[in-house]
């Protein structure tokens, strides 16, 4: 009887041989190397607990981070020049764009989908400077330090999808 399991990596169901249980192999689908389970044994696992202490620091650290992100992410550029003289419609800081973008692609990554269509929606006008600005964090070796967290694939797709809406 084949042993049925999902690949940790893709998640797609993987068969194998009833002989192969406990050893590495790679998944057909993906190519990882995934750990095929042997279900037949008797060996109890030693698990250990999870130190909750350790696990709220974690959280508290990242939650900071995140809401320092946010707040430099909402901050306003004062406007050069003299008062009364203001930029024309159809350009605005590439700071601020850039600032504007990031937070689009970091609200699609947290799935705040709402806020990211407001966003999108203050990006729109400005469509040129926002495709430059896109394209640039595309071909990026490193992520802006605000999406490091979003896998490659993932941040792709959401700089293909803000192109396509503002396009």
């Amino acid at each position: 009887m084949a042993i049925v399991f999902h690949c940790e990596h893709c998640g797609k169901k993987v068969e194998a041989k009833d002989g192969s249980g406990g050893k590495r192999a790679r998944c057909p689908a993906c190519h990882n190397k995934v750990y095929v389970p042997d279900f037949d044994t008797d060996e109890e696992l030693k698990l250990a607990p999870i130190d909750s202490d350790e696990e709220a620091k974690r959280k508290r650290l990242m939650e900071e981070t995140f809401n320092l992100t946010q707040e430099i992410l909402q901050e306003r550029e004062v406007p050069d020049g003299p008062a009364g003289i203001a930029k024309p419609a159809s350009e605005t800081s590439e700071k601020e764009l850039t600032k504007n973008i990031i937070l689009y692609l970091r609200q699609m990554a947290d799935g705040e989908l709402d806020d990211a269509i407001g966003t999108a929606d203050r990006i729109a006008p400005y469509s040129r400077q926002a495709i430059k600005i896109l394209d640039t964090i595309a071909v990026s070796e490193m992520p802006e330090p605000e999406l490091a967290d979003v896998p490659p694939q993932v941040l792709s797709g959401l700089i293909r999808n803000l192109r396509t809406r503002i396009s």
